[in-house]
C-alpha cells in the first residue's frame, strides 16, 4: 500500500500528521480518507498539539479528479458510504481534545480548505489562496460546512459558498480561517511559535481551554455562569493549577516545563 499520510510525535509530544501525495496537490480519495483517519485514530491521548501538513505546493486541492470520476457512476447507497468516511474523517479531528495547528504552505480548495477550517490555529503562507468551489460542480460543500461555519460565521461561510469564488490568505485572515500569514521562508517558525505557545501552557488547561470554547459559544452569558464558575474553581484547586500558580509566586517554571528555578 502506498504511504499517503506519514505521521510521528516527538519528543516534546507534539504530533505530525502530513498529508503526502504531492503528485495530485494532496488531492482527497478513498485511500487518502482512510489513511488520514488512522493517522487521527493514532495520535497519542497525551499529545500537546497536532500539527497538520502536506507536501509539495498545495495544501489540499479537495477531491481528485478520478475519485469524482469514479463516483460520477455511483449509487446514491454508495454515495452515502463515501461521504460518510469524509464525514467520520472531519469528526475524528474536531473530537481530538488538543490544538490542531495547521501548516498552510499552499492553496486550499473545497474539502483542503475545510481542513484549514478545522484547525484551532491556521498558518499560512500569503501565496495561498483558498475557495469553496463545489457549486460549480454542481454539489455543496456539505460535509465541511458545520465546520467552516463556526470558524467564519455564517455570512462569509454562505458568499463562499455560493460563488465558490477564490480568496486570498488576507481576506481568509480577516474572515477568521487563518490566524497568521507569513512570507513562504517564515512559514515553520510561525508554525513553531504557536506550537511553543501551546507547550508553555500546562496540558490540562490547554485541552480545557479549547473544550471551553466549545461549550460557550453560542449561549448567553447567563446560562453559562455556574459552568465558568466550576471550570475555573476546579482548575484552581487541581494539582496542575495548584503547581502553576506556585511556580509563578516562587519565580519557577511549573512541573510541565520542568520545574527549574527562574531567573529575576
Amino acid at each position: 500500500m502506498t504511504e499517503l499520510v506519514r505521521s510521528r510525535t516527538d519528543e516534546r509530544r507534539v504530533a505530525r500528521v502530513t498529508i503526502a501525495r504531492p503528485d495530485v496537490k494532496n488531492a482527497f480519495n478513498a485511500e487518502l480518507i482512510a489513511q488520514l483517519s488512522a493517522a487521527i485514530d493514532g495520535v497519542p491521548a497525551d499529545a500537546r498539539c497536532v500539527v497538520l501538513a502536506s507536501e509539495g505546493d498545495t495544501f489540499c486541492a479537495g477531491a481528485d479528479l478520478a475519485w469524482m470520476r469514479s463516483m460520477a457512476d455511483y449509487t446514491l447507497e454508495e454515495n452515502l458510504a463515501d461521504s460518510g468516511a469524509l464525514a467520520r474523517l472531519f469528526a475524528k479531528l474536531d473530537e481530538l481534545p488538543m490544538p490542531i495547528v495547521a501548516r498552510v504552505q499552499g492553496s486550499a480548495f473545497g474539502g483542503g480548505a475545510g481542513l484549514v477550517a478545522m484547525a484551532d490555529i491556521a498558518v499560512a503562507v500569503e501565496a495561498a489562496v483558498f475557495a469553496f468551489t463545489e457549486v460549480r460542480l454542481g454539489i455543496v460543500p456539505a460535509v465541511v460546512s458545520p465546520y467552516v461555519v463556526r470558524k467564519v460565521g455564517p455570512s462569509f461561510a454562505t458568499a463562499a459558498f455560493t460563488t465558490g469564488i477564490r480568496f486570498d490568505s488576507h481576506r481568509a485572515f480577516d474572515a477568521g480561517l487563518v490566524h497568521s500569514v507569513v512570507d513562504e521562508g517564515q512559514l515553520d517558525a510561525e508554525v513553531g511559535r504557536f506550537v511553543d505557545a501551546i507547550i508553555s501552557g500546562g496540558p490540562e488547561a490547554v485541552n480545557a481551554a479549547k473544550r471551553l470554547v466549545r461549550e460557550v459559544t453560542g449561549r448567553a452569558p447567563a446560562d453559562v455562569r455556574d459552568l465558568v464558575v466550576q471550570r475555573i474553581a476546579n482548575a484552581r484547586v487541581g494539582a496542575e493549577g495548584q503547581d502553576g500558580m506556585r511556580a509563578f509566586l516562587e519565580k519557577r517554571a511549573p512541573r510541565w516545563l520542568g520545574g527549574s528555578r527562574r531567573q529575576n
